[in-house]
């Protein structure tokens, strides 16, 4: 009896100190993507990837911004940037995410489809103080990208 419990006890202490501890995942869906713009999904957070247009430092020209699906913000995201295209006339519209203020920059055309629309990002961090802008997005490049 005493070796029975000798070996409880031993694979016990084995089982609740061991190095290696599974963890849950949770996966990572990439949804549309335009040249190299997408936005990937990572539970109820989307992340939007962009291509920078303004090269002021030797980094990489990919940015990102990030937020969090409450109350359908993917949805609602998505339909400002389109309602921005029918506005007439076209301005700009000014956004406030968790870490960054965006500001969809619309420019017009004499031709409607021709139309685009620009991420300006900058960072709410003060010590940061990074802003970048995207290249310009045709509507169907933004339905593209967000699936639509």
């Amino acid at each position: 009896m005493k070796r029975i419990i000798t070996i409880a006890i031993l694979m016990f202490s084995f089982v609740s100190f061991a190095q290696i501890k599974v963890i849950e995942t949770v996966p990572v869906e990439r949804l549309g993507k335009v040249n190299n713009n997408y936005i990937q999904k990572i539970g109820d957070e989307y992340t939007v990837y962009y291509t920078s247009i303004q090269n002021d430092d030797e980094s990489s020209s990919l940015r990102k911004f990030t937020f969090k699906n409450v109350n359908n913000d993917y949805n609602s995201l998505y339909n400002i940037i389109v309602n921005g295209f029918t506005a007439s006339p076209l301005y700009d519209i000014k956004l406030e995410l968790p870490n960054n203020y965006i500001w969809l920059h619309y420019t017009g055309s004499v031709i409607p489809e021709k139309a685009t629309v620009q991420f300006m990002v900058s960072s709410k961090d003060a010590s940061s103080a990074t802003s970048s802008v995207s290249e310009p997005l045709l509507k169907d490049q933004i339905n593209k990208l967000f699936q639509k």
